[in-house]
């Protein structure tokens, strides 16, 4: 019911910059949090950034300072900006959506995307 598209990965030289993108769709009611995950080979995921609404936007420590989050809530997206990517940046990324079907029951729905592979060169 609830689609979650992601976009933006490639190939990057240390210290260059990438902007993620990531788009909802379907029978949405309401979208409470949207939030960025990576998963670095033989690691767990990870959570990078979030977006609550209402609520302040926020990033990991690991993170804090060079990538910046932020949503358009007119088109269901959220954004991730990346600069100053290192090597150790290199993963998939993940979103991840939760929120409220607009059906009549107004279920609770958590949708991830299929995930857009980041790639940092030294």
């Amino acid at each position: 019911q609830v689609q979650v598209v992601e976009s933006g990965g490639g190939l990057v030289q240390a210290g260059g910059s990438l902007r993620l993108s990531c788009a909802a769709s379907g029978w949405i009611f309401r979208i409470n949090t949207m939030a960025w995950y990576r998963q670095r080979p033989g690691t767990q995921r990870e959570l990078v950034a979030r977006v609550p609404s209402p609520g302040t936007a926020d990033v990991s420590d690991s993170v804090k300072g060079r990538f910046t989050v932020f949503r358009d809530n007119t088109k269901n997206t959220m954004y991730l900006q990346m600069n100053g990517l290192r090597p150790d940046d290199t993963a998939t990324y993940y979103c991840n959506v939760e929120g409220q079907t607009a059906d009549l029951s107004k279920a609770g729905f958590s949708s991830w995307g299929q995930g857009t592979q980041v790639t940092v060169s030294s």
